[in-house]
């Protein structure tokens, strides 16, 4: 088996789902893949994370180890000889460092951008507080959340399953990229609260304004856990 392109942990991601029309996300859906619906609902997921311990191909790149990332992601399905691949795609990734999008976009035609953040992450009094920000236009765009301490495993045919496992990337370019990410079950926290003060127009382009100050459908939180991402590999359409 093919060794990684990078490890890392993705820990304490905060994930704000909101319901859209199908035909919102139908431009952005790669060839040879299907919009992943949850009962019958087509999701976009606000994403807030800390990327640690990170290494590409085993390396250890200094000021590029530890940084949060903040996405904005839909999800797609793919079957391969009867096999149902499911997996996500990417509206626009946001992390702090040049170097991290400069490869992304390269490698793995993605669409991250460049901003300046900050992450903090901490327990107290038996509670879990997450807080992440960026600069976008001038302005502090910030999310953040209080969970309680004790995780949750996933249950069968839960949101939090269906929004949590989902194991490929997908990018669109002259052919569909897709590439694996490898982690074990995650578990969750139960959110306790969250605000969300973002200005979906300015950061994501004026058809995603609606979502700035909609309740989202749902909201979670999980532990996260050491992943694995794998090379990217063209998909040769037949069709």
């Amino acid at each position: 088996m093919a060794k990684p392109f990078l490890t890392a942990r993705w820990r304490n991601l905060f994930m704000a789902n909101y319901e859209v029309a199908a035909e919102k996300l139908t431009p952005f859906v790669p060839r040879d893949t299907e919009l992943d619906l949850f009962q019958n609902r087509a999701l976009v997921s606000l994403v807030a994370f800390q990327f640690l311990g990170t290494r590409v191909k085993g390396f250890r790149i200094p000021w590029h180890v530890n940084f949060p990332e903040i996405n904005l992601r839909f999800y797609l399905k793919r079957t391969v000889n009867g096999e149902t691949r499911r997996g996500v795609a990417f509206l626009r990734e946001i992390v702090p460092r040049a170097a991290i999008t400069l490869v992304a976009n390269t490698l793995f035609n993605e669409k991250y951008v460049t901003r300046q953040m900050t992450q903090r992450v901490r327990i107290a009094d038996d509670r879990l507080k997450a807080e992440y920000t960026f600069r976008e236009k001038g302005r502090t765009q910030m999310i953040s959340c209080i969970t309680g301490i004790h995780p949750q495993v996933l249950k069968q045919g839960s949101l939090e399953e269906f929004i949590t496992e989902h194991y490929f990337g997908y990018t669109q370019g002259k052919h569909t990229n897709e590439y694996r990410v490898e982690h074990p079950q995650w578990r969750t926290l139960q959110v306790q609260d969250y605000k969300i003060d973002l200005d979906f127009g300015a950061v994501y382009g004026d058809s995603w304004a609606k979502l700035t100050g909609m309740k989202p459908h749902s909201v979670l939180f999980a532990e996260g856990s050491e992943i694995s991402v794998y090379g990217a590999e063209k998909i040769i359409s037949h069709g």
